[in-house]
């Protein structure tokens, strides 16, 4: 259906609409959107260095990419000198492959001759004398072509012919490729490999790539207007007059990230006339470039058949060592960045982001996506949210902890502890064991109550409201990244099936629903077998975690005879410190051990399984891999805080395991002390372990790597002394590849340190604290060990944090269930609680202090035992242990007391009601935090509005000049 402008215009009229964009923009109330888009790239903000660094003059329209490509060829190999007989032992093309390359190859692809190594050198030195940018090894040889990806293979590989097919068929593609041998190591060859413009356009078009559009507009603030203008004034007035924020980075700083005011739509080479095209060598960005480049590689073929392409199964068989973008230079220079600017986005990087000087700043989100990414970049945000989101849980729980440091002395429990001279405690053994005063634990009374006090149920509440209220606003957080990163309207594409699925199920196809092409198929039968052996190894390895776990509890049985027995009186004094230490250290080392089984494990299930797609296996092996971890950490901790001491018994009947080893009892102050001795052991130890293994291990691979440079490589490289003369391949392939399950281990311990955060909170406030601590030094590690440590990984999209996000609303709800039991069953608030309302000296007298109501509270929780009542004793001594049981002078001795029940019936109904209170807090916040701003709606909104008018004026415009062009007349209604 066409429309006239005119009836278009009388419509806007009556409806009291802006006829055209031009009217829009004379609006008073207008401010720029402050939309961070791909048009960064080839905004006109670029730095100076970054401009000569980045930018190519434009250049006038390249010929046809065969006719092109062939002159490239004849140009590069007739600056090549002639080879003689002394350099024949250089040459870095083997004579096989070259021959079996031009059998199968036309004459414009046909591969390089043989170069000798010096002649090479020779060339290079040249090259560098006659332009600078070349030096920087990130361009071919010619100084102008950039290089938008890197293949590595090695001479002696057997797979020429497929690595032959396979670049003759990117050439057919469009791809210009440059063959370079390493300086260090000289079985060692590089492809480089250019996207030229037209093959740019082309890809971009069939993979719907966002670009920024001709037009700039902008979008109306109503709430703005409405408010008036004075009103603003005077609040910019006091915003200048307070002090400006020290963690907001400077746009001085980085003033390739200013804000510009353009919208992007789907490219089109047929619409080309509405994008803004300044110079085509920085209209696609250097990731955009990289991941078109991703995109042809793995979909050309190697050999005829189906499934015979893609590099990933060319890297799986061998044909290639590795493929990666080149990073874009070094990350230092010996010039400062205020002065003399940035290089390069990768220097930018590392002075804003990566350097330790700048741990309190922001971090650059914008910059961190447009070199790494939007699914990098996604990490970093969330991972940035989360720490910023852990300072008010942590300065919560430290006026927690301050509460129950400052409340010690005064705490009337502890009180009667250390006073407690006369109270002999039953023996923690039956042989070699004697009575102990109670006053001898009051050190252990006194640092329980800095973790079991009145503020710990104040806590847990707080902290599972913090936990929803942290995802449900990260929710509208990764709404504002989507819509700012241009992800909103993006489809992930349909995901080429993996090797080994196509390689297993090669003889069963059915038709893709989506694409209407036949694909193998896995039956269901098959995939539910798979999927029940897969369960099965899960199982399996759980029972070995509990096994383990028993192990240690056999452990702190054994260690606490002895240290009860012991003849040091400093150990035997602080036994309980002495048992829980140890079982906690031996208990860390058992599970750092065990979780590189773990992994095997989990890498091996995930692939008996067949996963059919590359993201079902990462999310498959992702899932395993928390779920061995997290019963691996958390099994021991869930013993201590839910079974320790309750099946112990009583003296003349302890229940033994084995018939052998008593089984552990609580101190009389409660059990609270060894949770959070576990917790504070393996989280902190854990958090070092891990931030060595991120860093430390990447660094001694990267300095023995430097070291065999050195040396020659070992594969009879030339001995580079200085790195700095190395191109920018040779370096990136001498650096650390990014890990081969992505961002799984990055994301498993944010989330396991999420879980230990949330889930047992209640026995150790201390924890959002180390945390945060941990997540400060996190960001600025992993930055530094994206920027310098590893190559650049192949930027990808993404539009959230995937199943990850599953994962923590499930934390979420295991946490409120976990602190209302530690709160119920494994502090001692409820029996106190109890006591104070019930049988303390303050009832029937109204509200008193609390010290004076828990007066007595000791005395009542200890029961009596007569020594007589042993096998081999003739003591007639009485003792005490910890428990409600009638004395053995009732008429039904060591039976529970009423007040047992009183206790037990408490801890229920506190577990219920505090299960369905946070659980209708979280529900009810979850509610009134829509997961999109408001406002973000609204822009989207008019942002599609105001689309739609700019492709219509736009066309309109553009007809007009052609009718103008070809002499036609021309009027203002759609033709």
């Amino acid at each position: 259906m066409v429309h006239h402008s005119g009836s278009i215009q009388s419509f806007k009229q009556h409806k009291g609409m802006h006829t055209s964009i031009s009217e829009i923009l004379k609006e008073k109330s207008l401010k720029p959107s402050r939309r961070s888009l791909p048009c960064l790239a080839q905004s006109q903000t670029h730095p100076i260095n970054l401009n000569h660094f980045l930018s190519v003059p434009l250049r006038p329209e390249p010929k046809p990419e065969v006719e092109g490509l062939s002159q490239s060829i004849s140009t590069s190999c007739s600056l090549l000198p002639p080879q003689t007989a002394e350099d024949s032992k250089d040459q870095y093309v083997e004579e096989s492959e070259v021959s079996t390359c031009e059998t199968r190859a036309d004459e414009p692809f046909l591969l390089q001759k043989p170069v000798s190594r010096a002649k090479l050198e020779a060339r290079t030195d040249s090259l560098q004398g006659k332009n600078p940018a070349d030096s920087s090894g990130l361009f071919f040889r010619d100084g102008k072509k950039r290089i938008d990806y890197i293949l590595v293979y090695k001479k002696s590989s057997p797979q020429v012919e497929k690595r032959c097919t396979f670049e003759k068929n990117l050439r057919a593609e469009g791809l210009m490729l440059e063959k370079e041998p390493s300086l260090t190591n000289n079985d060692i060859m590089f492809v480089k490999i250019n996207v030229p413009w037209d093959t740019l356009c082309k890809y971009a078009e069939q993979m719907n790539i966002r670009m920024p559009f001709r037009k700039k507009c902008y979008f109306t603030d109503w709430k703005s207007k409405a408010l008036g203008s004075r009103f603003h004034l005077r609040c910019r007035q006091m915003k200048s007059w307070l002090p400006r924020n020290p963690m907001k980075l400077d746009k001085e700083a980085l003033p390739d990230l200013e804000e510009t005011d353009c919208y992007t739509a789907p490219f089109s080479r047929a619409r080309m006339h509405h994008f803004t095209i300044n110079n085509r060598e920085t209209f696609f960005s250097n990731s955009t470039r990289s991941r078109i480049v991703h995109h042809v590689l793995q979909r050309t073929k190697y050999e005829d058949g189906k499934s015979k392409l893609g590099i990933n199964r060319l890297l799986g068989n061998s044909t290639y060592e590795a493929a990666f973008p080149p990073h874009e230079g070094g990350y230092k220079s010996r010039h400062p960045i205020k002065t003399h600017g940035p290089q390069n986005h990768r220097h930018l990087l590392y002075e804003r982001w990566a350097r330790w000087g700048i741990w309190y700043k922001y971090q650059p989100l914008d910059l961190i996506r447009r070199y790494f990414g939007e699914k990098i970049g996604l990490y970093f945000a969330w991972l940035g949210w989360y720490t910023g989101m852990l300072i008010p849980a942590a300065l919560v729980g430290v006026f927690v902890f301050l509460y129950g440091l400052f409340t010690m002395d005064s705490s009337q429990v502890s009180k009667e502890i250390c006073e407690a001279n006369t109270t002999i405690m039953c023996p923690m053994c039956e042989e070699t064991c004697e009575p102990w005063t109670l006053s001898d634990s009051c050190v252990y009374a006194k640092v329980t109550h800095l973790f079991d006090n009145g503020g710990t149920v104040f806590f847990a509440i707080f902290m599972a409201i913090w936990a929803t209220v942290f995802l449900e606003f990260w929710k509208r957080r990764r709404a504002e990244l989507t819509y700012d990163w241009d992800l909103i309207d993006w489809e992930e594409e349909e995901e080429e099936l993996r090797p080994q699925f196509e390689a297993k199920y090669s003889r069963m196809e059915r038709v893709n629903p989506i694409s209407g092409k036949p694909e193998p198929f896995q039956p269901f039968s098959d995939k539910l077998s798979r999927l029940m052996v897969s369960v099965s190894g899960i199982f399996f390895m759980i029972s070995l975690v509990l096994t383990a776990v028993f192990a240690v509890v056999v452990f702190r049985l054994i260690a606490m005879e002895k240290f009860a027995s012991f003849n040091w009186y400093f150990v035997k004094k602080n036994w309980q410190f002495a048992t829980s230490g140890t079982g906690v250290c031996i208990n860390f080392m058992i599970i750092m051990s065990l979780n590189v089984v773990y992994e095997k494990v989990a890498y091996l299930l995930t692939n008996l399984e067949h996963p059919r797609t590359e993201s079902e296996w990462e999310n498959s092996f992702a899932l395993k891999m928390f779920l061995f971890q997290f019963v691996n950490l958390n099994s021991s901790t869930f013993y201590i805080a839910f079974f320790l001491g309750r099946f112990a018994g009583r003296p003349g009947k302890y229940n033994k395991l084995f018939n052998r080893w008593r089984l552990e009892e609580c101190h009389p102050s409660g059990c609270l002390i060894d949770l959070c001795l576990q917790m504070g052991v393996i989280m902190f130890f854990k958090q070092i372990w891990n931030n060595f293994m991120e860093l430390g291990y990447p660094l001694l691979q990267n300095w023995w790597s430097r070291r065999k440079m050195k040396k020659g490589g070992g594969g009879g490289g030339q001995n580079v002394e200085n790195k700095a003369q190395l191109p920018q391949w040779d370096k990136d392939w001498n650096l650390q590849p990014m890990n081969a399950h992505g961002l799984v281990d990055e994301y498993l311990e944010m989330v396991l340190q999420f879980g230990f955060t949330t889930i047992f909170v209640a026995a150790f406030p201390l924890a959002p604290l180390l945390a945060l601590l941990n997540n400060i030094i996190e960001i600025r590690l992993d930055a530094y060990k994206f920027v310098t440590q590893w190559r650049r990984p192949m930027p990808a999209r993404a539009t959230d944090i995937g199943i990850w996000h599953g994962i923590l609303e499930g934390i979420g709800v295991l946490a409120v269930i976990t602190n209302a039991f530690v709160i119920a069953i494994t502090s001692d608030y409820i029996p106190r609680f109890v006591y104070a309302f019930k049988y303390g000296p303050c009832v029937d007298k109204g509200h008193h202090h609390e010290n004076e109501c828990l007066r007595g509270y000791v005395n009542s929780s200890l029961s009596v035992f007569d020594m007589r009542d042993l096998k081999n004793s003739s003591q007639s001594i009485y003792c005490r242990y910890r428990d409600y049981r009638a004395p053995p002078w009732n008429s039904v001795p060591y039976e529970f007391t009423l007040q047992f029940w009183h206790v037990l019936a408490a801890r229920l109904a506190f577990i219920i009601v505090f299960e369905h209170l946070v659980f209708g807090i979280k529900s009810f916040i979850a509610y009134l935090i829509p997961d999109m701003p408001k406002d973000l709606c609204d822009r989207m909104r008019r942002e599609k509005y105001l689309m739609q008018e700019m492709m219509y004026e736009a066309e309109l415009e553009h007809l007009q000049k052609e009718r103008k062009k070809n002499g036609k007349r021309y009027h203002h209604e759609w033709p």
